[in-house]
């Protein structure tokens, strides 16, 4: 099928290259003409495990192209995604001025039938809102079908989970657009879900909020671990074994972060309000993932008693592993903290330090260290702040002698806790 794809960001960019993989013609537009050169030269916007092989075999196969006209998706697919930004709005609510400043466009150049689908992460009602604004500003007055087709892409795996994901969700308001949804997936043999359009988006919100709930239990469940001298590990794969709960999103941390749950959280929060109802438990979920990085800060000032002039080895700047997102990361975050405290910071990551520095500009307090097992010179302390596998490859005796004195705080729980102590490490990690 001829499929376009409004915007190229961590969605957008996966969805169409993977679309085209499967065989579909497809455009990708994003109104960044910098962005639409870089791609067309070969080049990629992000960071996303085996995206680039991906990108490059269908271009050359002439099955991808990029443009920055909306015009051109309009007149070319028959089929349109929008994966253009939600930000959050200071309220905790959703930015939908790119929704619909797309649906707009999409109207004035409508001259016949086209099926409109929400791929961007949306309030319930949302795709109620983009058909009214379609048909408010279509001229021609064709035709046309909304759809919400939420995606569940994590960043890092994104193009395994849509390659193999556990379930394609289709929200529509007449059955007219099913069969054409139901081509563009075949090749997956994935079960559909079928429902109205307002479950569909209300999908999106509730399992990104149930997961974030799942993070924040283990999180409060790892405080009482601390406290009673029990492992949360051992805890977490105890309970974990229940099929009914599953282990997954059982890791306890320093919190969640990234560009989806804390957004998709605090507008599930504020969807719940403008609807009547006080969703304390997602509150709770949020208050819970403050506490643990306080928790964490804690843990290292009581450890070097003063925070203030310690040089620290940080392991870790994009939010999760396999990216090099640095949106409201959490090891940003603690960095930020630590700078706040008097630190001076040697930071690594994989991936992720040419994004880190716009957040954290090199400098007198800031260095970047291109090695990791570099990172421990001239410190303090090293800390982990995002669970990179690579760094369980850490160099541990180079790292002994490098610092002041062994100590490592491990807010990803990389190293088994009993087999540091005995190498002799002041070792903190976390719900251990």
């Amino acid at each position: 099928m001829k499929l376009a794809i409004i915007g190229t960001g961590y969605v957008g960019l996966v969805t169409g290259a993977c679309f085209a993989e499967l065989g579909h013609q497809v455009l990708c537009v994003d109104n960044d003409t910098a962005k639409v050169e870089l791609l067309r030269s070969g080049g990629l916007p992000i960071y996303e495990p085996g995206l680039e092989g991906i990108v490059a075999r269908n271009v050359q196969a002439g099955r991808l192209a990029f443009s920055s006209e909306i015009a051109d998706a309009v007149a070319q697919a028959e089929v349109i995604f929008i994966a253009v930004p939600t930000p959050p709005l200071p309220d905790g609510s959703v930015d939908l001025s790119f929704i619909e400043g797309v649906a707009r466009e999409i109207a004035a150049h409508l001259t016949a039938y086209r099926i409109v689908v929400d791929k961007s992460t949306v309030p319930v009602k949302t795709g109620e809102k983009v058909a009214e604004t379609i048909r408010r500003y279509s001229k021609a007055r064709v035709e046309f079908d909304v759809v919400s087709n939420p995606e569940f892409l994590r960043e890092g795996f994104a193009v395994e989970d849509l390659m193999r994901p556990d379930r394609i969700v289709i929200g529509v308001q007449s059955p007219r657009p099913v069969l054409a949804m139901r081509e563009i997936y075949a090749p997956l043999e994935a079960p559909m879900v079928v429902t109205d359009i307002n479950s569909a988006e209300l999908i999106k919100h509730a399992a990104n909020s149930f997961l974030a709930l799942k993070i924040s239990y283990i999180n409060a469940v790892a405080a009482l671990c601390e406290a009673s001298g029990a492992n949360v590990q051992e805890v977490a794969n105890g309970i974990g074994l229940d099929q009914r709960i599953g282990r997954r999103f059982l890791d306890a941390g320093i919190g969640f972060g990234g560009s989806c749950f804390p957004k998709d959280l605090s507008a599930f929060i504020k969807i719940a309000e403008t609807l009547g109802y006080d969703f304390r438990l997602l509150k709770e979920v949020q208050q819970i993932n403050a506490q643990q990085m306080d928790r964490f800060l804690r843990k290292i000032a009581d450890t070097l008693w003063v925070i203030k002039d310690k040089r620290l080895g940080v392991l870790g700047l994009a939010f999760k592993q396999n990216t090099d997102d640095v949106r409201m990361s959490p090891a940003i975050e603690l960095c930020r903290r630590l700078l706040a405290e008097g630190a001076r910071l040697r930071v690594h990551d994989p991936r992720a330090m040419a994004k880190a520095r716009a957040l954290l500009p090199p400098g007198p307090t800031v260095e970047y260290v291109d090695e990791r097992d570099a990172v421990a010179e001239g410190c303090d302390a090293l800390v982990i702040a995002t669970e990179w596998p690579e760094f369980k490859e850490l160099d541990l005796e180079r790292a002994r002698r490098a610092l002041t004195h062994p100590i490592l705080f491990d807010g990803r729980n990389l190293f088994d806790r009993e087999e540091m102590e005995r190498l002799g490490w002041v070792y903190k990690s976390v719900g251990r």
